[in-house]
């Protein structure tokens, strides 16, 4: 890592660092010290950080606790600031994928996507079988197309589970906004579509919740605030939502959310705690809490979240759905509140990586503005081809064993199964500045949300904001020009040690959070609460994909000793999408046999038997729904 020089780091040259598994770089646990405060601690704490007599010197004396001074602000790195992790497009040659043209439809795209996958016979169903797994958009179409039922049910269904979850005794929280009005109508379109025989694509008709951070209309976009959509009103839709609107998908409402995404709990003063299915008195993660959380408990397969510190991955390991986080840049980010323009992306949670795989194609599009000479192809992976890929997979044994028991055994056990099942060898390496990466990460989203509500935070009154939003804002807010310039530094040295190691293996392997989900205690619901060691366990293994740009995803992988999930993630190389969804399709298969329901779980198809057998004869005799088009 380097030496320690009159209380500061004087860090080696790049080309100096041993990232062999034998390297004599150590492994620096996060050093966070701040206890966990609530309530009236957490107001008088926030009070004082605002003062202009104590807030100055409290702030200085924090930084320096948790090594901001040592490791960042006072280093000495010879490595020039890197400020936008956009990475140069390369041919990776990925295995069993198929590369498709700029010019298609979001509804061509979603068909291609459906050739993709192998045909689900359908029979492995809620209830009906041996183990658990949600309804999946194929399902949702099959459905629909059988006349089993009609996205119009579906709508109405899904209205009345998200009023009974609302109130007492789950108050789940799943959503800041929803229109039943809006959903109903959408829902009657689709159902015309279907009994015309002509739905727009296998999106059509599927219910899909988008987290209150994206716009979509008819909802002003809150960001979690109360105030946020006073000053910025919602006018369009995101490009995301658009391309989703265009395959037929029921835009359901806006998820719940962290405020302003400053936190990793999903405990919102406003709006609620987003409780977790598996078990409501958990907390959900953040902070696209209420996507994660409404996907896990059944209301919708898929929805749309932002990924800026693990903010997708987080939540959706903890709620035990699929989490994928693209390429910084591969989807197009208008119309996402720009809180982080250089960590922050769009991305999908899923109750399967089918779903994610099938949304992910329908955002894909044209980057028009991308600098690279050679623009990003988009390849879909062959999920149906039967021979198997060869895949390595680089794992840092220290980073990969800072979490807690449990997890550390079922991540472990996961990896073998892939071993076992498919032959594929883990490489030992280093992976160097660990802690350097999530303080300088901390730093640029930190500074970068601070400086985007800057002339909204002038003229506000700071009533109108929760009290641990307050006390980030304050923290942001004190990072300076230099620090900032230091973290940049610090993500150009991790760009190059991330391209070593991608030299060795096609992906890197982590746990996705370092604990499961904790409780949620009373004291936290109406001020919200600052609990940074446990936050620094969820983020602990998110970090490299929002700092340095990196595709992720985390695929459900077993549970903890009281059934709350657990998750574990693969990092790839940039535009790799296609490898994660083949790796995370295969860990799925490995896995899914032990899959659980939730305590809350809603079933909004509730198929049977004699419904089941007429679409399989459909099937049998040519008529396959879930292929896409019909027009």
């Amino acid at each position: 890592m380097g030496l320690f020089k009159a209380g500061s780091m004087v860090y080696k040259p790049v080309k100096e660092v041993d990232l062999s598994r034998e390297s004599s770089e150590f492994y620096l646990h996060a050093n966070v010290k701040a206890p966990r405060m609530a309530g009236i601690l957490v107001k008088i704490f926030a009070w004082f950080l605002e003062s202009r007599i104590f807030g100055t010197f409290l702030l200085y004396i924090l930084k320096g606790n948790n090594l901001i001074h040592k490791l960042i602000r006072d280093a000495e790195l010879e490595e020039p600031p890197v400020y936008n992790p956009l990475h140069p497009f390369e041919d990776l040659k990925e295995q069993d994928v198929t590369c498709i043209g700029s010019d298609l439809t979001p509804s061509e795209q979603v068909k291609l996507a459906v050739d993709c996958l192998p045909v689900s016979s359908g029979k492995t169903l809620n209830g009906s079988d041996l183990h658990f797994r949600r309804w999946t958009i194929s399902d949702y179409s099959r459905a629909y197309s059988c006349g089993e039922i009609t996205p119009l049910v579906v709508a109405e269904r899904f209205l009345a589970a998200v009023g009974e979850s609302s109130k007492p005794p789950l108050q789940m929280s799943f959503f800041i906004n929803y229109d039943a009005e809006d959903i109903l109508r959408q829902a009657t379109a689709s159902t015309h579509r279907y009994k015309q025989g002509l739905p727009i694509s296998v999106l059509d008709g599927v219910p899909i919740a988008i987290k209150d951070e994206i716009d979509c209309k008819p909802y002003p976009t809150t960001g979690g605030t109360k105030w946020l959509h006073k000053r910025r009103p919602c006018t369009d839709d995101a490009h995301c939502v658009e391309r989703l609107r265009l395959c037929g998908a029921i835009l359901v409402g806006k998820t719940n959310m962290h405020e302003l995404g400053a936190g990793t709990s999903g405990i919102n003063p406003h709006y609620g705690a987003t409780r977790n299915p598996y078990d409501p008195s958990r907390i959900s993660g953040g902070s696209s809490s209420g996507s994660a959380a409404a996907v896990a408990a059944g209301l919708c397969p898929v929805a749309l979240g932002v990924d800026g510190g693990g903010s997708v991955r987080i939540p959706a390991s903890l709620c035990g759905v699929v989490g994928l986080k693209p390429t910084f840049g591969r989807l197009p980010h208008t119309g996402v509140l720009p809180l982080n323009w250089t960590v922050g992306m769009v991305g999908i949670l899923a109750g399967s990586i089918e779903d994610a795989f099938i949304v992910y194609a329908a955002m894909n599009g044209e980057l028009q503005l991308h600098p690279s000479p050679t623009l990003p192809k988009i390849c879909f992976p062959l999920l149906n081809k039967t021979t198997p890929i060869n895949i390595k997979l680089a794992k840092s044994v220290e980073w990969f064993n800072d979490c807690s028991d449990d997890i550390r055994t079922c991540c472990n056990n996961a990896l073998d199964k892939l071993y076992k099942r498919h032959g594929w060898k883990t490489v030992e390496v280093t992976i160097p500045e660990i802690e350097a990466m999530r303080l300088a990460h901390y730093l640029t989203i930190g500074s970068e949300c601070s400086t985007s509500l800057s002339s909204h935070l002038q003229k506000m009154n700071f009533a109108e904001l929760g009290w641990d939003a307050r006390v980030a804002l304050a923290v942001y807010g004190a990072f300076s020009g230099k620090e900032y310039i230091k973290a940049q530094q610090i993500r150009n040295r991790q760009m190059q040690f991330h391209k070593n190691i991608f030299s060795q293996a096609d992906v890197i392997v982590t746990p996705t959070t370092g604990v499961t989900a904790y409780s949620i205690l009373n004291d936290a619901l109406k001020t919200g609460e600052l609990d940074y060691v446990n936050g620094a366990a969820l983020v602990r293994y998110s970090i490299a994909g929002n700092f340095l740009g990196l595709p992720a995803v985390t695929v459900p992988v077993g549970y903890d000793k009281t059934g709350l999930p657990i998750g574990l993630q693969f990092i790839g190389r940039p535009w790799s999408e296609a490898t994660l969804i083949h790796i995370a399709f295969a860990m799925q298969a490995l896995c899914i046999s032990v899959y659980k329901k939730p305590e809350v779980f809603y079933d909004l198809l509730q198929k049977n038997e004699v419904h089941q057998e007429i679409c399989e004869a459909k099937e049998l005799n040519g008529t396959r729904p879930t292929s896409g088009l019909n027009v």
